[in-house]
C-alpha cells in the first residue's frame, strides 16, 4: 500500500469496535437531517433485512477507513442486518467474527476469491480510497466488482481535485459497474460530478456517522485545546503551537494536547521525527509547558471522555481539499466548539454555528478565534449547543439506517429488472 493520504494522517475518528486481531488469507475464517439532494429512501418491495458484505480495511488496521468500516458494520447490526467483512490484508490478523476473509493485493486468486465471499451476501459495500487496493491506481478492485453477482454500493472516501487520467479512468470504471455511489458531503458530490463522467442518478449523499456521547463530562483545570488523530505531516499542528505563544495571557493558562500515535506508515518511514520536531518547536517557542503529547491509541471510551473534556477542538489541517473528516463529525457530535482551517467539509458542516473556520494562511485569525472561544463563554456555549442540536441525526445508527434503506431500494430495482 502507498504512503498514507493527508486525510488518513489527519484522522482518528471514534469507532464502536475495539481493535482485535483473523487469520490472513482468502479462506473463510471461523467465524441527519439530510439535504434535499441526499438519498434517504423509504422501503420498497424488498421485504426483510438484507445482508451486507463490506470490502475495505478493518481493525486492527490503523486508518480512518478501517474505523469507518467497523462503525458502519456495527450500525447496520443494530438494525438487525447480518454483516460480513472482507478485509484488505495488512499483515496483522483480525479475530473479529465479522471478518470472513482477507484480500491480498497483487493476487489474482485473492481477487476472485474475495468476490465469491462477497457474493454470499445480498449486497456488497465497496469502500473506495486511493492507496488501498492493488494494481495501477487501485484498479484491482474493478476485477472484484466484475466478479460480483449481487448489487454493489461504492462509498467514495476520497474525491480528488485533480486526478490523473488513469485515476479518473479507474473510478469511472468502478462507478459504471456499481449500482450506487455514495459521497459524504455536498462538496464531494459536486466535485465528483464535475470531474468524472458518471451517471448523476447513481450519486447520493449519506453523511459520515458519529458516536454521540451519552454521559455529560465535567470540565476543570487548565482549558484544553485538543487535536487528535494518527500523527503525521499535514495535520497543521505547527500552527497551533505557534498560536500558543499568543495565548499565554488567557485566564486559566490553556494547554494544547495532541493525542494519538504516529501513523504506522509514517513511523515505518521516518520514525518519530515529526513528533520530535513538534516537541522541539514548542521548546524553541517557549511554550513547552503548555504543549503536550499523548501517543497512546486510546479506547473508544477513553477517547470519548477526552473529547468531551476539551474546551475547544482544533482541526488546523494543511490541506485545502479535505471533503470529509470523521474527526470533525465526532467533535461536533460531542458538543465541543470547533476551530478549523477552511477545508471544504469544515466550511460545510460548521456553517450553522457549531464552530469557526479560519484561512490557512492567517495565523492571526487562528489566534483570534481560539481566544474568542476560550474567553467568551456565551460564544463557546452557543457552538456547543449547535453541535448537540445536530448530534441526533449524526449517529451511526441513523447513518446505517440510510444505507439500509438504500440497499433495499437497490435490491428492489435489481429484482425489477430480472
Amino acid at each position: 500500500m502507498s504512503q498514507p493520504s493527508a486525510a488518513d494522517r489527519a484522522e482518528q475518528s471514534l469507532t464502536p469496535e475495539t481493535p482485535v486481531t483473523t487469520a490472513v488469507g482468502i479462506a473463510l475464517s471461523t467465524f441527519s437531517i439530510f439535504r434535499p439532494s441526499t438519498l434517504f429512501v423509504a422501503d420498497r418491495e424488498f421485504v426483510g433485512c438484507p445482508s451486507f458484505g463490506i470490502l475495505g480495511t478493518y481493525p486492527p488496521t490503523w486508518c480512518a477507513l478501517a474505523r469507518f468500516s467497523a462503525a458502519l458494520a456495527h450500525g447496520l447490526t443494530t438494525h438487525g442486518a447480518d454483516v460480513s467483512v472482507v478485509r484488505v490484508s495488512d499483515g496483522s490478523p483480525s479475530l473479529s467474527t465479522r471478518v470472513i476473509g482477507e484480500l491480498v493485493n497483487g493476487s489474482p486468486a485473492s481477487v476472485a476469491a474475495c468476490a465469491e465471499l462477497l457474493n454470499h451476501s445480498d449486497i456488497a459495500v465497496i469502500q473506495h480510497q486511493y492507496g488501498v487496493y492493488g494494481g495501477v491506481d487501485g484498479d484491482e478492485v474493478v476485477g472484484i466488482i466484475d466478479g460480483l453477482r449481487i448489487p454493489s454500493i461504492v462509498i467514495a472516501h476520497t474525491v480528488l481535485k485533480s486526478p490523473t487520467r488513469q485515476q479518473r479512468s479507474v473510478f469511472e470504471a468502478i462507478a459504471t459497474r456499481a449500482d450506487q455511489v455514495i459521497v459524504m458531503s455536498e462538496a464531494a458530490r459536486e466535485r465528483l460530478l464535475d470531474g468524472c463522467d458518471i451517471d448523476r442518478r447513481k450519486v447520493a449523499t449519506i453523511p459520515h456517522g458519529a458516536i454521540v456521547p451519552t454521559k455529560a463530562c465535567m470540565r476543570g483545570g487548565r482549558p484544553t485545546l485538543l487535536t487528535w488523530g494518527l500523527l503525521g505531516p499535514g495535520k497543521g499542528i505547527e500552527r497551533v503551537i505557534h498560536a500558543m505563544a499568543s495565548l499565554h495571557d488567557v485566564p486559566g493558562r490553556p494547554r494544547y494536547l495532541v493525542a494519538g500515535p504516529t501513523h504506522p506508515k509514517v513511523l515505518a518511514a521516518d520514525g518519530e521525527a515529526y513528533r520530535d520536531a513538534l516537541i522541539e518547536q514548542a521548546r524553541r517557542s517557549g511554550v513547552a509547558d503548555s504543549v503536550c503529547f499523548d501517543a497512546r491509541y486510546l479506547s473508544v471510551a477513553m477517547l470519548t471522555a477526552l473529547v468531551q473534556s476539551a474546551a475547544v477542538v482544533v482541526l488546523p489541517y494543511d490541506t485545502t481539499d479535505q471533503l470529509i473528516s470523521g474527526v470533525l463529525v465526532d467533535a461536533v457530535a460531542s458538543g465541543r466548539p470547533v476551530v478549523a482551517t477552511a477545508f471544504p467539509h469544515a466550511v460545510e458542516l460548521l456553517a450553522t454555528g457549531a464552530g469557526m473556520v479560519v484561512a490557512h494562511d492567517d495565523p492571526d485569525a487562528l489566534v483570534s478565534a481560539l481566544r474568542r472561544v476560550l474567553t467568551q463563554p456565551r460564544l463557546a456555549g452557543a457552538m456547543a449547543a449547535e453541535g448537540r442540536r445536530m448530534a441526533p441525526e449524526m449517529t451511526w445508527q441513523v447513518v446505517a439506517g440510510a444505507y439500509l434503506a438504500l440497499a433495499r431500494r437497490v435490491l428492489a430495482q435489481r429484482r425489477a429488472r430480472v
